[in-house]
């Protein structure tokens, strides 16, 4: 049944449909969009509206890049009547008590359980735990369907790696990961997203050896994040500047150049979870992932409550500081606010009774007000006492030392320069960086 899907999708006598067209799945419909005939599902009307109009609701995409593209923008389930091979794309986030929160993916794939037909393919991109594909979705896949797994239809798990705001590393020249229920489902799958993937692709033995290696590529990040983060606060007790050591260490070959900054988003603050969920459940309590975590999750908290030693030790009362926190996203250049980690700064401030300005030239204020219930200034006044760079966007870097001295109450500010952008550059106003 399955040697004609390729054929067929190449011919356009069948369809692909991408479920989920956020930061992940608009680009592969796209890019698919090119070479065959696509539907782009989302259950969101509002950004679908704003994709026929060739604008791309995460602010990632040009218009010119929806153009020549052989698409459908659709919300409506009877457009997926005709699709033979679904690409779900959907988030996977975690709850409040860390934990997976399957519920956007098993939503959609009740949704193609309910236009699944005999010899369809259906891939998952969503990041998961190592077995979640066969053991959470196909049960559903069958039941909503009624029909077979493998009998009537294949199942493979492909793994995003697209990375939001990098324009280098894009869907075409990173190696796609790709993997079937069976060596002819692999085969197909594969063949598939070579037509979009130029730099190839990698066929993992498995379902489950392409979930695991997915989310151990956020996880090794992770982790290593998470040790410069503790480097750093021990450099900031014995007052050596961490960016100096890393400096100085990285001239050797083999030193692995991270920096220590907020891990959000929703991939590497996100995807270790997973992994130490799935440990639990097969009996091992992950020590190094989670210990990771709880550093990285800390350090919020962490420059809040530096930033208001700093102000205090200026003979400031703390009740009566103000302070600016420039930028919201989760990383620089981004319009994504997910598990962004500068709420907690925030916060931290907040509970000295310090008020807190918040500027992005990125973010959205109403997101930001529905999300973390802080709103954003519009402009940013002339009586900080201190002001905090948390995220790099590409407008903040060209600021100097007198712009951030034109925003300070007096000449007692406390300059907190989270990702060291600044460093060298600040003589006049109290400077730290993590």
């Amino acid at each position: 049944m399955s040697n004609s899907i390729y054929n067929k999708l190449l011919s356009k006598d069948t369809t692909l449909a991408v479920i989920g067209l956020g930061y992940v799945g608009l680009p592969i419909a796209l890019e698919f969009a090119r070479k065959i005939k696509v539907v782009g599902f989302d259950i969101n009307d509002e950004r679908v509206e704003l994709m026929k109009k060739n604008i791309d609701p995460s602010n990632e995409l040009d218009a010119s890049e929806f153009e020549g593209c052989d698409i459908t923008f659709t919300s409506n389930i009877e457009d997926l009547k005709d699709v033979t091979f679904f690409v779900v794309a959907v988030p996977t986030p975690i709850d409040d008590a860390n934990l997976p929160n399957l519920k956007p993916l098993l939503s959609a794939t009740a949704t193609v359980g309910k236009v699944l037909k005999k010899g369809d393919f259906v891939v998952f991109e969503s990041t998961v735990y190592p077995g979640c594909t066969e053991e959470d979705c196909v049960p559903v896949l069958e039941e909503v369907s009624g029909l077979k797994f493998r009998d009537d239809f294949k199942i493979g798990y492909s793994p995003e790696r697209i990375n939001p705001g990098d324009k280098e590393h894009t869907l075409q020249n990173v190696i796609k990961v790709v993997s079937g229920c069976c060596d002819e489902s692999l085969e197909e799958i594969a063949k598939t997203y070579e037509l979009v993937v130029g730099a190839g692709v990698h066929r993992a033995t498995s379902l489950k050896v392409a979930e695991a290696a997915k989310i151990i590529e956020n996880t090794q990040r992770d982790v290593n994040i998470a040790l410069i983060n503790e480097l750093s606060i021990i450099f900031n007790k014995l007052n050596i500047n961490t960016f100096d050591v890393l400096e100085a260490a990285g001239t050797k070959w083999n030193f692995l150049k991270f920096s220590p900054g907020l891990v959000g988003g929703h991939c590497i603050g996100v995807d270790p979870y997973y992994l130490t969920h799935k440990a639990q459940q097969a009996g091992y309590h992950s020590k190094v992932i989670t210990s990771g975590r709880y550093v990285n999750d800390s350090m919020g908290f962490y420059i809040g409550k530096q930033t208001v030693k700093k102000i205090l030790a200026k003979g400031k009362h703390i009740q009566d500081a103000k302070v600016l926190v420039m930028g919201a996203t989760f990383k620089e250049d981004v319009s994504d606010i997910r598990n962004s980690k500068v709420i907690d700064i925030i916060n931290e401030l907040k509970s000295f009774q310090v008020k807190v300005d918040l500027v992005d030239p990125h973010a959205s204020s109403d997101e930001m007000m529905h999300e973390y219930s802080v709103g954003l200034v519009a402009n940013a006044t002339n009586d900080y006492d201190a002001i905090i760079v948390a995220v790099n966007h590409k407008e903040y870097k060209s600021l100097t030392e007198s712009d951030f001295k034109a925003m300070m109450k007096d000449d007692k500010g406390v300059f907190v320069d989270v990702k060291g952008i600044f460093k060298g550059k600040i003589k006049d106003l109290e400077y730290w960086s993590l």
